[in-house]
């Protein structure tokens, strides 16, 4: 396999980072439909993302595994890096199940 370009790693990362913070709340708001959109949209969103963590999960375990077994193609820094990925999406995805779960507390116990 190709060795790891950090520098070219470190640029997506700052420009996934820009275009997290440039995209103003109202632009999100503007382009939904309708209520029932919104709500697809979400459960579509919710059910993509737990998929990308699933196969980063499934992606680091065969990375260790290969590695474990002694396939050349594959580096340590490689399964490394596989694993802290899955790893913090896996973390990401759970802070946003408990923060979900803390909206729906929330919701349900307001009063009418």
């Amino acid at each position: 396999m190709n060795p790891i370009d950090t520098q070219s790693l470190m640029l997506q990362m700052r420009s996934l980072a820009a275009q997290a913070e440039a995209k103003p709340v109202a632009d999100v708001t503007e382009t939904a439909k309708s209520g029932q959109d919104q709500v697809a949209n979400f459960a579509d969103l919710l059910a993509e993302s737990v998929q990308s963590v699933n196969r980063e999960q499934h992606k680091s375990g065969d990375m260790k595994k290969a590695f474990e077994q002694g396939d050349l193609d594959i580096e340590l820094s490689e399964v490394m890096l596989q694993a802290q990925k899955a790893s913090l999406s896996f973390q990401a995805m759970t802070e946003v199940r408990n923060k979900l779960v803390e909206a729906y507390k929330t919701v349900i116990n307001m009063p009418m």
